[in-house]
């Protein structure tokens, strides 16, 4: 699938700490332990990534996850009521996330990962159900693989071949 490379230096991006793990590698002398930071970033406009961050401090870990999610920046199409245009599902690894498109004044009803993505993403009604794994960091990746997936009612037309007032009857 062909992604369109998104500046970050021109977005107002806000982040979220989704998970942060403390990991721990056992060595000859003892333990090493590190920490990684799961972190979504996004403008609250359509526009929304996910990076992982390792270190050995937290802080430093949340600044790489930052770093590495603005590199990871995808654009995400939306109606005229701040939701998705169709429903679509995600996958990745053992985790799927069903998206469902949702009317005015729904919210955002969706668990913990899958909901930060939604939120930064500019999304404000919508559905969601986590399917399989729980695993924050593959839900949130089956989050953004779904959201990547989107088209707009414009693009269906023009692959069809028909006008916009036919795709959406």
């Amino acid at each position: 699938m062909k992604r369109e490379i998104i500046d970050a230096s021109q977005l107002e991006l806000n982040e979220n700490v989704v998970s942060i793990k403390r990991v721990t590698k056992v060595v000859k002398g003892g333990r090493n332990m590190r920490f990684t930071a799961l972190v979504v970033v996004g403008d609250g406009n359509g526009h929304v990534g996910a990076g992982l961050g390792k270190a050995t401090e937290i802080p430093e870990a949340i600044r790489k996850g930052k770093e590495d999610a603005m590199k990871k920046l995808i654009n995400v199409k939306l109606d005229q009521n701040h939701s998705i245009t169709h429903d679509i599902t995600g996958k990745h690894t053992g985790a799927s996330v069903l998206l469902k498109r949702a009317p005015e004044g729904t919210g955002i009803i969706a668990g913990g990962p899958a909901r930060s993505v939604c939120e930064l993403a500019g999304i404000q009604n919508i559905r969601t159900k986590s399917l399989g794994s729980s695993n924050k960091q593959n839900v949130v990746l089956a989050t953004i693989d779904a959201l990547s997936q989107l088209k707009s009612p414009e693009e269906v037309a023009r692959l069809r071949g028909k006008t916009v007032e036919e795709i959406l009857g």
